[in-house]
């Protein structure tokens, strides 16, 4: 397998995407439009080297974001940003726990009323939601399965986490039960299929607005039968950070054993193969959606969106395999548009952000984007300039609230309390003062990031990524102390930042 390759955006293109400004008058018919999220899908390791079909039919059809990123690598978190279209720190969503605020009373009354959704149907889109949303809903403790959000005409959501057999649906607020068959029950395949007959029933005096969320690449990696011996000589890709020591990193990263042990490596190579394997069911869906928009003639009027919620990492220095940290192999997410004006066969430098989804979703609806409370902004004019006027943010956040359990591993007894997330060999994913925020400058001039984290060291990371594309060296010491005075200065204001003052660029 080739080697994962590090990506610098240039300064003239990255200029050429983000400064394309001249406007013209759209057709007065609303565009469809279509948002497909997969579950810890990563970019910068490969993650999309078997999506042939959706590259040809997404990617090469319209454009290809090589610098998205989600604003926090979590599930819940980054899902409900996804939604609102806000940071972590306005929709309040902390982790993936009802106490965390995943599918809570407090989300439910607050950012969801106000989630994109709901516009949609005040425009009259006809809406459509299959797989999974959010790690709690559907439990009792998150509304139980009668519970459907706000702005959705049908609704097939998953109940908790990512599964593929043996799971649990809210049809329409009823409550469906699934079992082990690959005809009746696997999930991917039954979200495609729901989606097809909804676009059948639908009415076609009506826009309609697709949301599917398959569980796949997720844990616990389940492939179809068809798919279950893809990819047999496919390991990790092994370069860059993969199995190094992170000794100049925040301590959560300065305790895996490196070398990691030969169960370690295996167990990670077995879970980046089935997570492969789940992944062409995926494509297969991504197929079958767009050949039946365009068998009904609406794929030339509509926007049809493939990205994922966080990235992830198999081994990057000595973690096994999760996501959650500030890394790119975690923040980097895929993003491919095809739709009306957009060009194809564009690879676009800008940076995006899983918080401008809503806000572009609603500007392709037809909503007044000031008459809505989002952190994000539209990029439809870096995809289609005719449309809309539109600028790059040169700098953005990230954010991340760790979890941790009140008392020690039993596996691992000598860590102490406050991890979470541990292997057999120790090694512990997340714990509470994994907590950080980071700034991320990408402006065609600098590559930077800046990460402070809320722990007793009050540790900084710093990364030139221009000249360190993996993250290998923490450059805080060697780094002229008045651009660490900048960047702190301008982390604390996104830290407090809303609506306007989060998109500002300067």
């Amino acid at each position: 397998m080739a080697a994962p390759r590090c990506s610098i955006p240039g300064l003239l293109s990255f200029l050429a995407a983000a400064l394309l400004l001249s406007c013209s008058v759209r057709s007065d018919k609303q565009s469809n439009i279509i948002l497909i999220l997969t579950d810890d899908q990563d970019v910068r390791l490969g993650g999309l080297t078997p999506m042939e079909k959706t590259k040809r039919l997404i990617g090469d059809a319209g454009a290809t974001f090589v610098n998205a990123f989600t604003v926090t690598p979590l599930c819940c978190p980054s899902r409900s940003s996804v939604l609102t279209g806000r940071y972590p720190h306005n929709h309040e969503v902390r982790n993936n726990s009802v106490s965390g605020n995943c599918s809570s009373a407090l989300w439910q009354s607050g950012p969801e009323a106000q989630a994109f959704p709901v516009f949609l149907n005040k425009m009259k889109y006809q809406t459509f939601f299959a797989g999974k949303y959010l790690n709690q809903y559907g439990k009792k403790e998150g509304g139980d399965i009668g519970y459907v959000p706000p702005g959705w005409d049908q609704w097939h959501a998953l109940v908790g986490n990512s599964q593929y057999y043996n799971y649990t649906l809210s049809v329409n607020g009823k409550e469906e039960q699934h079992g082990d068959s690959y005809e009746e029950d696997y999930l991917t395949d039954l979200i495609v299929n729901r989606s097809l007959h909804f676009l059948d029933d639908r009415s076609p005096q009506h826009p309609f607005f697709i949301m599917v969320s398959p569980p796949a690449p997720h844990s616990p990696w389940t492939p179809a039968p068809q798919y279950r011996d893809k990819f047999a000589d496919v390991k990790a890709p092994r370069d860059g950070s993969f199995n190094k020591p992170g000794t100049d990193k925040h301590w959560l990263l300065r305790q895996p054993s490196n070398p990691m042990t030969d169960s370690s490596l295996n167990y990670l190579d077995d879970a980046y193969r089935r997570r492969w394997q789940t992944l062409l069911s995926v494509d297969d869906l991504v197929e079958k959606l767009v050949e039946k928009v365009d068998s009904i003639n609406e794929l030339n009027n509509t926007y049809v969106f493939f990205t994922s919620d966080n990235g992830y990492h198999t081994g990057q220095f000595s973690l096994p395999i999760d996501k959650r940290q500030l890394y790119e192999f975690d923040i980097r997410v895929p993003l491919m548009v095809r739709g009306p004006g957009i060009k194809p066969n564009q690879t676009l430098q800008a940076p995006v952000l899983n918080i401008d989804l809503a806000p572009t979703i609603l500007d392709i609806s037809g909503v007044n984007l000031s008459s809505v409370n989002v952190d994000g902004q539209s990029f439809l004019a870096q995809m289609a300039p005719t449309l809309r006027n539109g600028t790059a943010r040169p700098f953005f956040l990230v954010e991340y609230i760790g979890e941790g359990q009140p008392t020690p591993d039993p596996a691992c007894p000598a860590l102490g309390p406050g991890l979470s997330h541990c292997f057999p060999d120790c090694v512990c994913e997340d714990a509470y003062n994994n907590t950080y925020a980071c700034v991320r400058t990408l402006d065609g001039q600098q590559d930077l990031q800046y990460c402070e984290f809320a722990d007793s060291e009050s540790f900084v990371e710093v990364y030139n990524l221009t000249s360190d594309c993996h993250q290998l060296e923490n450059i805080v010491k060697k780094v002229d102390p008045a651009l660490l005075q900048a960047m702190n200065q301008r982390l604390i204001k996104l830290q407090s930042c809303v609506g306007d003052s989060c998109r500002e660029t300067h």
